[in-house]
């Protein structure tokens, strides 16, 4: 009789932890979320002028174009590459620094950026652990301004102004670097030109 009121009350608390910790948390912190943070809570999707969602300020896209301020170089190419697009991939290569897989994709990187006149910076020749960071060191923007300025015919100052207003600070005035959203830079970019 003891042994079916204690399998009792391990099955009643059971059910009250899972109802409690299954169902009621999850729903308080989506609602919670959803009023407080809705931008934050759905992902931070950033549309365009016409409200087509085009990306998130969360996760990173490749550039290739001149006209535009590069990410830094990606392992999973952002999840793009059609093998990896539906499943989200994120990692980093953990190659070795003497592996020499490693030491050729660097390589190519620091040629690509000199022939682009473009003094290298970390984050413009090594990956991130994620693969999807969306930000580049304000240093990285720099490098690329001239670049940019001359293919877009625009003044570098009006660049410079754009990577102020795109440059995310310290999280809570003390933790990381300052960094520049390439996503948000870019799409500031074309509402410039758009606008002259």
């Amino acid at each position: 009789m003891n042994q079916i009121r204690q399998l009792n009350k391990a099955v009643r608390s059971t059910l009250a932890l899972w109802f409690l910790t299954a169902l009621i948390y999850p729903l308080l912190m989506l609602v919670c979320g959803q009023i407080a943070l809705p931008f934050q809570a759905n992902g931070s999707l950033i549309t365009n002028s016409q409200g087509t969602i085009i990306g998130s300020g969360l996760i990173g896209q490749p550039f290739n174009s001149d006209r535009y301020f590069w990410s830094r170089p990606s392992t999973v190419d952002y999840s793009t590459s059609p093998e990896v697009a539906t499943t989200g991939t994120s990692g980093a290569s953990n190659l070795a620094p003497s592996n020499s897989e490693l030491i050729e994709r660097i390589q190519k990187e620091v040629t690509r950026l000199q022939k682009a006149n473009i003094q290298p910076t970390a984050d413009l020749v090594y990956t991130s652990g994620s693969g999807l960071d969306p930000h580049i060191s304000v240093d990285a923007a720099q490098a690329q301004v001239q670049r940019v300025a001359s293919v877009r015919r625009i003044s570098p100052t009006q660049i410079q102004s754009l990577i102020a207003q795109n440059t995310d600070g310290r999280f809570l005035g003390v933790f990381g670097e300052p960094g520049v959203n390439v996503l948000k830079l870019n799409l500031a970019l074309d509402a410039l030109q758009s606008n002259r």
